[in-house]
């Protein structure tokens, strides 16, 4: 019995060693581009649960005459998403033309989707590509990973410009929804 309970102690304590080397595990060869993913992947969430959020009725709703309706602003992240992305990973996307007028389900399905390809342009890029020329906003030539940064900055406008419209509409965006 104490052989037994002695062997158990040496595996346990082996299993912790191996746990612990895995989890420091070799520097990321790819800094830069984890980070984006995880950001992307942490507004996520947050940036199509405020568009599933936001009744379909309102999605005409803009605060004055100056600003865009809600569905502008979708349909605008989602083309932004898009263009960003495709100078990120370098292919096209097969997105379908959407206007702010296509109502909620169409413009949500077009957010998911640009996130979708998103996460497939990061995943086709590396560390190694990030001074490569792309073509910015404006056609102004940039190196890749502006339009990296410019997506994760984005992504702090255009969901504060969502929990804005949400909550002049009486609605708690997703980030300041009390988890269960």
């Amino acid at each position: 019995m104490k052989r037994m309970v002695l062997w158990c102690v040496v595996v346990l304590s082996g299993m912790n060693v191996v746990a612990q080397q895995q989890t420091a595990g070799a520097p990321d060869k790819n800094p830069v581009t984890s980070t984006i993913k995880q950001f992307v992947n942490r507004q996520k969430p947050n940036v199509i649960g405020a568009a599933e959020l936001m009744p379909a009725d309102k999605y005409s709703y803009k605060p004055t005459e100056q600003q865009m309706t809600f569905g502008h602003l979708i349909e605008h992240i989602a083309k932004s998403n898009y263009f960003l992305c495709e100078q990120i990973g370098g292919n096209k996307p097969s997105q379908q033309d959407v206007k702010d007028s296509d109502g909620k389900d169409k413009l949500v399905a077009a957010l998911k989707a640009s996130f979708d390809f998103c996460a497939a342009a990061l995943d086709s890029t590396d560390d190694g590509k990030l001074a490569d020329q792309v073509t910015m906003f404006g056609g102004r030539k940039a190196p890749k990973v502006a339009a990296m940064i410019a997506l994760t900055v984005d992504f702090a406008d255009h969901y504060a410009a969502e929990a804005m419209y949400l909550r002049l509409n009486n609605l708690t965006p997703p980030s300041a929804q009390r988890k269960q």
